[in-house]
């Protein structure tokens, strides 16, 4: 009998064979079906992240594009208003010089005035007379010295009003380059793809740098800039209108007439008359207000005792409710309820307190207004009583004194009508 070179393997059965042969498919479609799964996801992912990466992008694409298209607004705004300073500041600048021309112009009128005057200084014995010849010169010297006093400073004011036009215009231009700046930055972010040659990853991109605003403070800040600009460009014209008054004011206080008399009266009466008509007038009103400012604040003090007790009800309920037992004292809504409500109407009653305070104020305010109306009533009464009395005495000027008799009475604008018994009695005490 033959015997074997080798010792021989192991042997397995044909159950083993069968079970190894469905153990290896088994795990052949598991594993497909895992990485079926696992290629279906990865294909989700793929199409979910592309879309959220597509649409973020365009986002910020359209961000950007927004951004620069505000940032361009408050660029083109900053370029008007540079330009409307420019255009005042050369416009203040032509009457800063008119000014200075027209305070040059007046050293000649002075010299003149002050030569008379000394010529005039020569005269001897009874020729050495204060006639209305010094008088005029002596006015006319102070007309000029004033003159000169207002030019003068309406040059100082222009000069320091230019200097502020001049800062504002800084404030613009410095504002107006950091604009440039940004839309330039901006633009070559919105240029940028991906197949763009000057991409790469950077270090902490998403830091906060340093001096980094948030979007209302850089609103502000240009608002800011260009309500400055405003501001200065309309105090400019105002200063402007002012001086070109000025210069007006001057050459014709040069030429003008002393007002007559009379027609200074007889303005005075006009003004007095209806100083006294606008006083009697403020006076109803007054007693108006006062009546009404009474009613307020009896309002205010019911209303005030009201919340009083609806604050006492508040606080009773609460404290009644701390005699609940055990885990039944809990905060529920209840509790807080009437714990914003005890708030409320603490902050009510102070307000209402405090407006009563204010009322109070405003009524004694009101009564020492009164006061004052009706002692001013009495004081324009009087003045009225003695201008007219002017006035008739001044009309025996050109009226022979047989023929005067009065006809109209002016303080009251008809013809014998007595006076009201308040302004008897006004008169009568003044």
């Amino acid at each position: 009998m033959a015997t074997l070179s080798v010792k021989p393997g192991q042997r397995f059965t044909l159950l083993d064979w069968h079970t190894n042969s469905h153990l290896i498919s088994a795990d052949a479609e598991r594993q497909r079906s895992a990485s079926h799964q696992v290629r279906q996801e990865a294909r989700a992912l793929l199409n979910e992240t592309n879309n959220r990466t597509k649409w973020v992008e365009h986002d910020n694409q359209t961000r950007l594009a927004e951004r620069i298209s505000s940032v361009n607004r408050w660029k083109e705004t900053l370029d008007k208003s540079l330009a409307d300073i420019d255009a005042e500041i050369d416009a203040l600048a032509k009457v800063k010089e008119a000014a200075e021309r027209a305070l040059q112009a007046k050293n000649l009128p002075l010299d003149v005035s002050i030569e008379c005057l000394t010529l005039r200084e020569s005269r001897r014995a009874i020729d050495v007379v204060r006639d209305p010849v010094e008088k005029e010169l002596q006015k006319e010297v102070k007309v000029i010295d004033k003159a000169k006093r207002e030019l003068q400073q309406r040059v100082n004011e222009a000069f320091r009003q230019l200097c502020l036009l001049q800062e504002a215009r800084q404030q613009l231009s410095s504002d107006r380059r950091r604009k440039m700046e940004a839309l330039e930055i901006d633009r070559m972010c919105l240029s940028l793809t991906v197949n763009s040659p000057n991409i790469s990853f950077k270090v902490n991109p998403t830091r906060v740098p340093d001096g980094s605003t948030a979007l209302d403070e850089w609103e502000q800040n240009s608002r800011c800039n260009k309500e400055h600009a405003e501001a200065e460009m309309k105090a400019s014209t105002e200063l402007r209108e002012a001086t070109v008054l000025a210069i007006a004011q001057a050459n014709n206080e040069l030429e003008a007439q002393r007002v007559a008399t009379e027609f200074a009266l007889r303005k005075r009466i006009r003004d007095l008359e209806r100083a006294y008509d606008e006083l009697k007038w403020q006076e109803q009103n007054t007693l108006e207000e006062i009546a009404e400012m009474e009613e307020d604040i009896r309002r205010l003090e019911e209303d005030l005792q009201q919340k009083t007790q609806d604050l006492k009800v508040a606080h009773t309920r609460l404290e009644t409710r701390m005699c609940r037992p055990t885990m039944e004292l809990c905060w529920d809504q209840a509790q807080y309820g009437l714990t914003d409500e005890v708030h409320q109407l603490e902050g009510t009653i102070r307000a209402l307190r405090q407006k009563l305070a204010e009322s109070w104020d405003a009524l004694d305010a009101l009564y020492r207004q009164l006061h004052r109306i009706q002692t001013d009533t009495g004081y324009k009464a009087s003045s009225l009583v003695l201008d007219n009395r002017c006035m008739d005495s001044r009309r025996k000027l050109v009226v022979p004194a047989e023929k005067f008799v009065p006809e109209l009475d002016t303080f009251n604008r008809t013809t014998n009508r007595a006076l009201s018994p308040l302004s008897t009695g006004q008169l009568e005490l003044a």
